[in-house]
């Protein structure tokens, strides 16, 4: 009606209209309502719905309140497969990663722009300590069930890995070329990369100057918290130096180590 907000007053009601919407026109299929306030029509016109807000929301940390996870220590390089199963035997962390993976694997197919849209709310809605001892678990190597929980946890393959992949290059470029993902990169420089942007900052030139095993990273909490908010954007994505040209390899893979390199966290 003409003068009235169209609004649906829960995300359960907002994405049942998105339901709608994607089954009779298909740039809808990737927009999803991912925040507890009331959802207005007008975040469903795009083709994603973007939620650009980072704070968790009073009840979502209401809720993870009264999880026993919330009580626990950051403890580093923790089994996945353990780390899996306490998520799914709390009942507000399971609740929070079935919507995850539901996004992830709508009827067997990876939307990458869903799956990330999905895999941002989940690390963002939960208290750092609890997305610190999911992010940072690992597994040993021929235990292939805790590999199958890390990839489930970590966004694998659907968030993740595109075909073919792209340079590291290409991904910084694609990044800075999105706002959202821009302010998250330069957070994540400032907190764990202090001595890239002290020296060049976005001077291109001067970055291939520099050696990545000289390059001290921070690896404080706030260089932590900026590593998590960057999962679900394309900086997460799994990036390559092959096949580049030897004058564009230097700059390549010091993006790549920036990315990617777990000397931050291990």
């Amino acid at each position: 009606v003409l003068g009235n907000r169209c609004k649906a007053e829960d995300t359960v009601g907002c994405n049942r209209i998105i339901q709608v919407l994607a089954d009779e026109y298909p740039e809808y299929k990737n927009c999803v309502c991912t925040t507890d306030d009331i959802c207005s029509i007008t975040t469903l016109l795009g083709k994603q719905c973007n939620i650009s807000k980072d704070n968790i929301s009073t009840e979502t940390k209401l809720q993870w309140d009264l999880s026993a996870l919330s009580k626990q220590v950051y403890t580093a390089n923790r089994s996945c497969l353990d780390v899996n199963r306490e998520c799914v035997e709390d009942e507000v962390c399971n609740r929070q990663l079935s919507l995850y993976l539901k996004a992830c694997l709508v009827n067997k197919k990876c939307s990458m722009e869903g799956c990330q849209a999905a895999i941002r709310f989940f690390y963002r809605n939960m208290p750092l300590e609890v997305a610190q001892v999911m992010i940072f678990c690992d597994c040993i190597q021929h235990d292939e069930s805790c590999h199958r929980a890390k990839e489930l946890l970590h966004g694998k393959p659907c968030a993740v890995t595109a075909v073919p992949p792209p340079s590291c290059l290409n991904v910084i470029h694609m990044c800075e070329e999105n706002e959202f993902c821009r302010k998250k990169y330069t957070t994540f420089q400032s907190k764990c990369w202090r001595h890239v942007t002290k020296t060049c900052y976005e001077d291109e030139a001067c970055l291939e100057t520099l050696i990545k095993d000289d390059m001290p990273c921070s690896a404080n909490a706030d260089c932590k918290a900026a590593y998590i908010s960057n999962w679900g954007t394309v900086l997460h994505v799994e990036c390559t130096c092959q096949d580049l040209p030897p004058v564009e390899q230097p700059l390549c893979e010091l993006f790549h180590h920036m990315l990617h390199s777990k000397s931050c966290f291990s």
